[in-house]
């Protein structure tokens, strides 16, 4: 990643509260329990999350209910979350969440084959920022892919300044003899790339006012564009000067010329060989992702092409199929 990650320290919880649960689905807090681990979040798994529930929403009404799959990186006790997934479910007789474990193996090696560093660690839902019996149900589920699974639950309705959302950590107990696991709520820090604040930026922008070109970036770009196309009228006009003078169409002005003279030889870096090199390198990346584009679309339609060849009978009905160019 080559944006330098800005963090912005989310207010700590002043106590640390578990939410213990036992097999006779008996629960309680604990204060005395410390986290164990650092978590840092990005905006991208928030707005995946909320888009999430959102078309679930709208799709099915009502207060669906919602599970996905968190993925980052973990460096000893320092957890980072970049990304994240829906997951399937199920509900059995009893009336529990099952939560889809082939859907899930098949989706993570699909995100393998893209972010190869990003792993599992943890999942998240939506409700109420105490864990519940359910939550306890569906995180047992997920310990045997990591027994240290992350829960990251978001409250849609929440009516607070600060963000709603929450993380707990799972860790197991004994007490009289007997199993017991705990959630325990951590404080995380909140980290954000360029690219993601430009998103968060524009989607909050566009929240706000229904429309899509009102964002810091949209506006910036314009006050870019305006200068350089009054950079450029400028430069014509010296241009069309000298043209002029050298035409003899006009008079010669010493002055005149010593200024555009120093004017020119104040942007020596357009005359140096790193400058030249950087332009070649740019232009050429730009270049070859252009010929991909163009190639990979000619692909697409001889392949189209081809489909639609195998699909029409042989004249002698023949068996005799063409190949793809990406088979």
């Amino acid at each position: 990643m080559f944006s330098q990650i800005k963090r912005a320290k989310i207010s700590s919880t002043a106590n640390m509260k578990t939410l213990e649960s036992s097999s006779d689905k008996q629960c309680g807090f604990v204060t005395d329990a410390q986290a164990s681990v650092c978590v840092t979040l990005h905006p991208l798994v928030i707005m995946n999350i909320s888009d999430h529930f959102t078309r679930i929403k709208a799709q099915e009404g009502g207060n669906p209910q919602i599970y996905g799959a968190l993925l980052g990186k973990q460096n000893g006790r320092n957890l980072e979350l970049f990304n994240s997934f829906e997951l399937q479910h199920s509900i059995n007789e009893t009336g529990k969440v099952v939560i889809e474990l082939a859907y899930f193996h098949s989706k993570e090696e699909q995100f393998r084959q893209v972010f190869k560093d990003l792993d599992f660690l943890g999942w998240y839902t939506v409700g109420w920022s105490e864990a519940t019996e359910c939550d306890i149900s569906v995180h047992k589920q997920l310990t045997v892919i990591n027994e240290s699974s992350l829960l990251l639950k978001l409250d849609p309705f929440s009516k607070s300044a600060n963000l709603p959302i929450t993380i707990y950590e799972s860790m197991l107990d004994i007490v009289n003899e007997q199993p017991r696991m705990s959630f325990i709520e951590i404080s995380y820090t909140l980290a954000s790339e360029e690219a993601e604040r430009i998103g968060v930026d524009h989607v909050a922008r566009l929240s706000s006012t229904g429309h899509s070109d009102v964002s810091q970036v949209s506006e910036h770009m314009q006050v870019d564009k305006s200068a350089v196309q009054m950079l450029y009228s400028r430069i014509e006009t010296i241009l069309q000067y000298v043209k002029a003078v050298q035409n003899g169409e006009i008079p010669l002005n010493q002055e005149i010329m010593r200024e555009c003279l120093s004017l020119c030889q104040r942007l020596p870096v357009l005359n140096t060989n790193s400058f030249k090199e950087d332009l070649l390198k740019q232009y050429n990346d730009v270049s070859l992702m252009s010929y991909l584009a163009v190639i990979t679309k000619g692909c697409n339609i001889s392949n189209e092409m081809i489909a639609k060849l195998n699909a029409l009978p042989d004249r002698h009905g023949g068996g005799r199929r063409v190949r793809g160019l990406l088979f």
